[in-house]
């Protein structure tokens, strides 16, 4: 089966449904996002079936002319026939020429635009894990989704947030594959819109639309930003195709090159929620609906930094250009780590705050990016840290967002304060929340360590000192911010005493993520796996 299918089959899967939307009951939209956690389960599953697509391999038997001197060749030579045998011939003139068979391997108009590696299936099952937790975590937001987009004793609209957010997975899924500029492009664009319509979701809220309206306008500034950097790169190279792109690399206009970088990076870090675009992501992250968040804190990032990495390779792997990539990343790198840390110290709302670590961990990502040519351990390439960083964090957001919902949904807002007692309240909760925010922290023996751990070293090994220092303020930072709803929890009493309690789909989940997190603290080998290494 060929890789593309997969994202065919997410888009008809996700047309399908939203035309039979109609026929279901208005009071019960539920049927729609179980069958999307189906479809999205189903192109899981798909992945370790589908293979890439077809590079043709052209054999040619050229005449090469020989001087008179040259001794006289044999009087066969071996020649290709059109149905691919080869047979023996006579050689009309020994003495001037010989045929030399050729290979030459061309890519099919697919493969051109589309790859699909390990790294690349690794990031689309992390975009489809993200849309399965995002779709049963709108199950559990759906009563709040129903109140701002229709009567609040009907769910009539609410189909239509599932559907997209499939939608949104078949893009992110097609940014992990693209090849070239133009299916980034076009790809991030399905991606971009789908997302200002699931921010901007629950139009009888004032939240909700002002963070779609700020989302709408930055991201169409940064679409301005990549159409002109794909401009510029073409210009100097002469072809959007990233791997022609890197052949021509060193012999194209530097100036021109690390322009149109610097155009396109600006539009990456959009996506990805790092400096200088990421002035939304508080905003955007408080007012939207809680699913939504989580999707574009995970997906949103993992599709992103898939793109960031096909773009940077080639001129990582420039002779001339390596430096000057590895010290526009740097910077980037450090100044993403030391704000997002530090503007998360004052934060006193829940959502904000994760908003905040979700800038601080691009950040940390991207140093990791920035050591590129470094040996890390356990074998892992670049692509490799920055892939197990987003599974490990896919983990540790997801628990932190069901856990979020579950105290929104007793109390009724997302503070910090609302979380004073939970230790009395419901021990379990506030276990599992314990573990969840040590390790967003990095606490050791928790996934979340291994990921801060690779970064660092990624960046100790390519001797970036700069960022690495940055890295450990933000790091002793988080400590600070994350430790805090700790303390609300164990040390703070509340004035509510009922116990908490989690619906059964909301149980499983938190608590699945939360041993995982656990798991993966002693043995990250699983992730590892994945990535085939």
């Amino acid at each position: 089966m060929p890789a593309y299918w997969l994202e065919a089959f997410v888009v008809l899967a996700a047309l399908v449904l939203l035309m039979l939307e109609v026929f279901l009951p208005k009071q019960n939209k539920g049927f729609t996002a179980w069958a999307g956690v189906l479809v999205c389960a189903i192109a899981f599953v798909g992945l370790f079936l589908a293979k890439p697509p077809v590079v043709h391999e052209v054999t040619t038997a050229t005449p090469i002319l020989l001087p008179e001197a040259a001794p006289v060749p044999d009087q066969a030579v071996i020649v290709d026939s059109p149905d691919g045998a080869t047979a023996l011939v006579p050689d009309p003139e020994p003495e001037l020429s010989v045929l030399v068979k050729t290979e030459d391997r061309h890519l099919t108009e697919m493969a051109r635009f589309y790859s699909f590696d390990q790294v690349a299936r690794f990031f689309k099952g992390l975009v489809l894990l993200a849309a399965i937790l995002a779709l049963i975590l709108g199950l559990e937001y759906r009563k709040t989704l129903s109140r701002f987009t229709a009567n609040p004793d009907s769910e009539d609209g609410t189909a239509e947030y599932y559907c997209l957010i499939l939608f949104a997975t078949a893009g992110m899924m097609w940014m992990a594959s693209a090849r070239d500029l133009v299916s980034l492009f076009v790809s991030l664009e399905l991606t971009t819109i789908t997302s200002y319509i699931l921010v901007g979701f629950m139009r009888r809220n004032v939240g909700s639309l002002e963070a779609g309206v700020k989302f709408l306008i930055l991201g169409a500034l940064s679409t301005g930003f990549l159409v002109y950097g794909i401009a510029w790169i073409y210009g100097a190279t002469g072809t959007t195709d990233l791997g022609l792109i890197e052949e021509a690399m060193d012999s194209a206009n530097q100036t021109y090159l690390l322009f149109g970088l610097a155009l396109i990076l600006i539009s990456i870090a959009f996506k990805v929620g790092a400096v200088p675009m990421q002035l939304w992501i508080p905003d955007v992250y408080q007012g939207a609906p809680t699913p939504t968040t989580a999707f574009l804190s995970v997906a949103s990032k993992a599709a992103g930094f898939a793109i960031a990495l096909r773009v940077l390779q080639p001129f990582f792997h420039s002779s001339h250009l390596a430096g000057k990539a590895v010290f526009i990343t740097a910077i980037l790198a450090g100044a993403t780590v030391l704000f997002g840390n530090l503007a998360a110290l004052p934060q006193k709302n829940f959502k904000r705050l994760l908003a905040y670590s979700s800038i601080a961990n691009a950040g940390f990502i991207l140093m990791a990016i920035a050591g590129w040519n470094s040996e890390v351990a356990y074998g892992l390439s670049t692509p490799e840290v920055v892939a197990l960083y987003l599974g490990i964090y896919l983990l540790m957001t997801f628990a932190a967002f069901f856990l979020l919902a579950a105290i929104q949904r007793d109390s009724g807002t997302d503070e910090i304060s609302a979380f004073e007692g939970l230790g009395t309240r419901s021990p379990s909760l506030a276990l599992m929340a314990t573990i969840v925010i040590g390790a967003l922290a990095g606490l050791p023996l928790t996934a979340g360590f291994w990921g801060k751990f690779l970064a660092f070293q990624a960046a100790v090994d390519a001797q970036l000192w700069v960022p690495v220092i940055l890295g450990f303020i933000g790091v002793a930072a988080g400590f600070y911010y994350y430790f805090q709803i700790i303390q609300a929890m164990y040390f703070r009493k509340s004035t509510r005493t009922e116990e908490l309690t989690l619906s059964f789909a909301s149980e499983v989940v938190l608590t699945s993520l939360t041993v995982l997190i656990v798991i993966l603290g002693f043995f990250p080998a699983p992730i590892t796996w994945l990535l085939g290494v």
